[in-house]
């Protein structure tokens, strides 16, 4: 029966003079989750509403889903439209919406009205009462109750008259693309995939940069990576993913430096590296799925030291979350069992038996030293023959 969305959206709305920049944002964004549906939509908004109108027949679970992915959404409503043709119409058309809605009324509701179109005759407190009492006359089985209803029964007078009664939950959120954009280090395992996803619910777009190391990492390994790019995807549009070789730098540092060390030094050269490709690309900082302590090189000092090579801003959504909150978040977006896949990346092949876990910088700085002869044109090597790969759903 439903032939529209009302879609509502929560922090767009305090933007005050910026706010229909944002509002064409999530526009644009909608467009683009619903070019995957089948049918024919007409977007538009008024105000303080953003409307889905269905122009052809379409699959209702299927624009849910895809409208539940696009950030910016906080609540999406199976919406009737009613033509002002007097009250007497609208209670008819409402009486009808419950029998279709609601096959068993043994329920209480309420009616929530607002008169956004002052030139209604009736007020907003009058439609709550009138409306009230036919919908009682009409199904006696049905109670009010204005505190905790079964049924909240809104009813929006506007240019239309809106009814719904359902509003399902979007992701919140900005839409994406409103706050920039940022390098995801994008690993093959469930904490990365999340960070992603969590700084681009607040409006950024995410390029991504995975470090494969053949042969020591397989096909398949490479694969896993891609796949989780594409499950991020789905919320935070494509993503231009950069896969760099990183083999000779790790086989250089295993050899030069003390294996104490390795995971610290690989890391920062991963992040010099990220930070290049993102500078070159025009990101505004670096985004990785670290946390506090979870490893060896997740502590304090370790961050600290990982940190000192980088110029742009490194953003850590997770940082102050247990792995169970990051697998909750992983299961909720979908990537979870796909990062459980038992494929290796090369953050896991030279794992040192007892990793440092308080590296002074100003030593690590100096057992860097020992790679000097051959590094920097081991990294030259590698961003020239970094793969780009542009995924999408």
């Amino acid at each position: 029966m439903f032939t529209a969305f009302l879609i509502k959206y929560a922090e767009i709305g305090i933007k005050g003079r910026n706010r229909h920049l944002f509002e064409d944002a999530l526009i644009q964004q909608i467009k683009y989750a619903l070019k995957k549906c089948e049918g024919k939509f007409l977007i538009h908004k008024t105000q303080g509403r953003i409307h889905v109108d269905a122009q052809t027949e379409f699959d209702f679970d299927e624009v849910v889903e895809h409208l539940q992915r696009v950030f910016g959404i906080s609540g999406i409503c199976p919406v009737v439209y009613v033509e002002d043709e007097g009250f007497e119409k609208l209670c008819d058309t409402v009486i009808q919406y419950i029998a279709d809605v609601y096959p068993d009324r043994n329920k209480t509701f309420k009616v929530n009205a607002r008169r956004a179109r002052k030139n209604y005759p009736k007020e907003s407190m009058a439609i709550n009462m009138d409306m009230g009492e036919a919908i009682l006359n009409a199904y006696p089985e049905m109670s009010v109750d204005v505190h905790n209803p079964d049924i909240m029964l809104n009813i929006e007078v506007r240019e239309k008259i809106y009814i719904y009664s359902e509003i399902i939950p979007g992701p919140g959120g900005m839409p994406v693309g409103t706050g920039g954009k940022a390098m995801l280090l994008l690993s093959g395992g469930i904490d990365s995939p999340v960070a992603g996803y969590m700084i681009a619910k607040r409006g950024v777009k995410i390029d991504a940069v995975y470090f494969h190391a053949p042969p020591y990492t397989s096909d398949r390994a490479k694969q896993k990576v891609v796949d989780l790019a594409r499950i991020v995807s789905r919320y935070t549009g494509p993503i231009y993913l950069h896969v760099i070789n990183f083999t000779d730098i790790q086989l250089y540092i295993h050899e030069k430096c003390p294996h104490e060390e390795l995971t610290i030094i690989m890391r920062r050269y991963m992040m010099r590296i990220a930070e290049h490709i993102a500078k070159e690309t025009e990101c505004q900082g670096l985004i990785t799925g670290e946390s506090i302590g979870q490893v060896a090189s997740q502590t304090m000092s370790s961050l600290i030291a990982t940190n000192e090579v980088c110029e742009l801003p490194v953003y850590r959504p997770l940082i102050g979350f247990d792995k169970q909150e990051i697998v909750e978040v992983s299961e909720k977006i979908g990537t979870f069992e796909t990062s459980i896949q038992p494929f290796e990346d090369c953050c896991t092949i030279f794992v040192a038996k007892h990793p440092v876990t308080k590296p002074n910088v100003n030593v690590i700085r100096k057992h860097e030293r020992y790679l000097d002869e051959k590094i920097d044109e081991l990294v030259k090597t590698a961003l020239e023959t970094d793969e780009l790969i542009i995924v999408s759903e």
